[in-house]
């Protein structure tokens, strides 16, 4: 089964890559809206990406490890300096963004409803 952990802000996914790093499993992040108290993004695409993504983590093994990071707020997000669009190993465009981690390959905004881009991802070339 699939190791899944969640961060909030761009320090915590400093920290929780950095130990994901360290071990020799595929590493799928996904960034988001930040959830508020109602544990719902004010992201309707993440929103609505969210299922489809933990429908097929729920089918793979434990090889995988997955990593839900919340961006922000939606104005934190907008914010043309936000550093989740300006840090270099990232720089995000959109969310929901999926990424496998050290990889070129991601899955933007509706392609991460698409369980078979997603398994695509997955796929070792």
């Amino acid at each position: 089964m699939v190791v899944k952990r969640a961060v909030e802000g761009f320090d915590e996914f400093n920290k929780a890559i950095k130990e994901l790093e360290s071990s020799s499993k595929t590493i799928l992040v996904l960034f988001s809206g930040s959830k508020g108290n109602a544990e719902k993004s004010w992201c309707p695409d993440c929103v609505t990406a969210e299922p489809v993504i933990n429908s097929v983590l729920n089918t793979l093994d434990d090889s995988v490890q997955f990593l839900y990071v919340g961006v922000g707020d939606r104005d934190t997000w907008k914010n043309p300096n936000c550093v989740f669009r300006k840090d270099e190993r990232l720089r995000l465009s959109s969310v929901p963004t999926l990424v496998r981690w050290g990889q070129p390959q991601q899955l933007e905004e509706e392609k991460c409803c698409n369980p078979d881009l997603i398994r695509l991802l997955l796929e070792d070339n």
